[in-house]
């Protein structure tokens, strides 16, 4: 049996971006887990979703994400996703989802990015 334990740690860094860190298995029986943090993150701030520990990502985490980039747009902040890796990447870009995120392959370069 799959231990289908999902953590979200969210951090506020001193660059003034929230950081959310995503480890675990993101499936339909997790992804409620990833919303709640995404609802109590307030997106007056850039965010940055760090994947690099993300073991697997189904259409329902997805489809979390995709909110969490629907409500990003809506407040005018932006919205990075770090460390995905280079399967979940090939998924996204399948999809077309390459077109909508802004990936960066660590969190320090995603914050980076933001200050330019």
């Amino acid at each position: 049996m799959t231990d289908r334990a999902l953590t979200v740690d969210s951090q506020n860094h001193p660059s003034g971006a929230t950081v959310l860190t995503v480890a675990g298995e993101l499936d339909h029986h997790t992804a409620p887990r990833l919303a709640r943090s995404l609802e109590e993150t307030t997106f007056d701030r850039s965010v940055v979703i760090d994947l690099s520990e993300l073991a697997y990502c189904d259409s329902t985490g997805i489809t979390v994400l995709i909110t969490a980039y629907h409500r990003a747009r809506a407040a005018e902040s932006r919205l990075l996703l770090a460390g995905v890796n280079p399967h979940l990447l090939r998924v996204f870009r399948t999809v077309g989802l390459d077109q909508v995120f802004t990936f960066q392959p660590t969190v320090e370069q995603a914050l980076d990015a933001l200050r330019s």
